[in-house]
């Protein structure tokens, strides 16, 4: 780690720098001249794109507090639940600001605009999301690998379903949420430790660690309307997305709240469904959130991806792990994966009954099929470079442990004594 981690870091933002220094520049001068081979770019209207600035903010905020807190529920792993995300994140939007913008201007230098740093930010989230299946079983190092191949992918897709299948997908519940879940799972699946089989004594929460869980629940929550709306092509679109988004989480928790006292034993909650599938809402609702669907619809989808999201932690994240050799440490394919399928099958049922022309639903059931495919096939190739045992992976016995890749404070006598006390503060109370 002293050597390899420091080269790689320092490489990667070195390899930034001078992408950047070719092909990335902020509002230039006007284009005055009026020779149409001009190789001028065009002038950009400084006021409208600041409009977009509290959407960003909103989605920032989401990215680096939202997930990086939602991956602190492991009991020794929080530190790199927060510390890697806001890493990847940080490298992520960089190469992802260059790699979407290069597609977008077919090799040419382009301008950045606030739009571009929304879509920058939406960049990292599928390996965000992707970074939850593996976590606390993976290296720094690998997961700079992965942020720089799943965002490459990613952002092929991206230009594949929105440049030539002309799909609608404006919270991308397809293009990002799927995507990252099943590039997320196919890496998990090459990575898979048959040591971990029955469990490691780490990968449990506590009340306090699943505390800190719940505050990045609750930023995702609040901001997520924010992020099925960023990007917009009009006013009246981004209201209609925002509302039914609204809607559709609200109708999430209620149902996400039913379905796990209904599984869970003496009918009690589990923290676990309400961190989680209280967001599958939005996940669900993000590809049709701007179509001219009434709010009950929304609702509908958020119940449904509630229903889907709790049974999914109950019963299919077991069967993954001890059936397919699939170990996803967060669950996100009952988050993200089965929500993201779930929202591209409502937009394909939207635009069929919305148009007449059946060219716009296809459109939209190839944007899915290219979604899932393109991860899993990407999931796989990265899965394999990762597995090469040169990445400084920790083995069996210390995953799921900041200390092995973080200096971790000294625990005093009274500090072992006093986080006792907080694991078991429920069964006290109790008692």
């Amino acid at each position: 780690m002293r050597v390899r981690f420091p080269l790689m870091a320092i490489g990667l933002e070195i390899v930034m720098i001078v992408l950047f220094a070719f092909f990335v520049q902020y509002e230039t001068n006007k284009n005055t001249s009026t020779n149409p081979n001009s190789t001028e770019l065009p002038a950009m209207d400084t006021e409208k794109t600041m409009e977009s600035y509290p959407h960003f903010q909103d989605v920032h905020v989401m990215v680096f507090a939202g997930f990086g807190f939602l991956m602190t529920f492991l009991r020794k792993y929080g530190f790199s639940g927060v510390g890697i995300n806001l890493l990847i994140a940080a490298l992520g939007l960089q190469w992802g600001t260059f790699i979407q913008g290069l597609f977008r201007s077919h090799g040419q230098r382009f301008q950045i605009e606030i739009k571009n740093m929304i879509q920058a930010d939406f960049s990292t989230v599928p390996v965000l999301i992707s970074f939850g299946a593996v976590l606390g079983k993976t290296s720094p190092i690998q997961m700079l690998i992965m942020t720089i191949l799943e965002i490459a992918v990613f952002a092929a897709n991206e230009f594949l379903v929105f440049e030539i299948f002309l799909a609608s997908d404006i919270g991308e519940s397809m293009t990002i949420h799927a995507f990252g879940a099943y590039f997320g799972l196919a890496v998990a699946g090459i990575l898979y430790r048959s040591g971990l089989k029955e469990g490691h004594p780490n990968e449990e929460s506590v009340y306090h660690s699943d505390l800190f869980a719940m505050i990045g629940s609750l930023f995702l929550w609040i901001f997520w309307p924010s992020f099925n709306s960023a990007t917009a092509s009009d006013a009246k679109k981004q209201y209609r997305a925002i509302v039914n988004t609204y809607f559709s989480l609200a109708a999430s928790v209620v149902i996400a709240y039913a379905c796990s006292s209904l599984l869970e034993s003496q009918g009690k909650l589990n923290m676990v469904h309400i961190q989680n599938a209280t967001l599958a809402g939005g996940v669900a609702v993000g590809t049709c959130a701007d179509m001219e669907i009434p709010p009950y619809y929304a609702m509908i989808i958020g119940s449904i991806a509630g229903v889907v999201s709790v049974f999914g932690f109950k019963f299919l994240t077991p069967f993954f792990t001890t059936k397919l050799r699939i170990h996803d440490t967060c669950g996100v394919h009952n988050l993200h994966g089965l929500p993201g399928v779930i929202g591209g099958l409502a937009g394909i049922i939207t635009v069929a009954l919305e148009k007449s022309d059946s060219t716009a639903a296809v459109s939209q059931v190839a944007a899915l099929g290219s979604s899932i495919a393109t991860a899993l096939v990407g999931g796989l190739i990265t899965g394999a470079i990762l597995k090469i045992p040169f990445w400084a992976q920790p083995p069996d016995e210390d995953c799921y442990d900041d200390s092995v890749y973080w200096e971790v404070p000294m625990r005093t006598e009274y500090d072992n004594r006093f986080h006792e006390l907080l694991d078991h503060l429920p069964l006290e109370r109790e008692a």
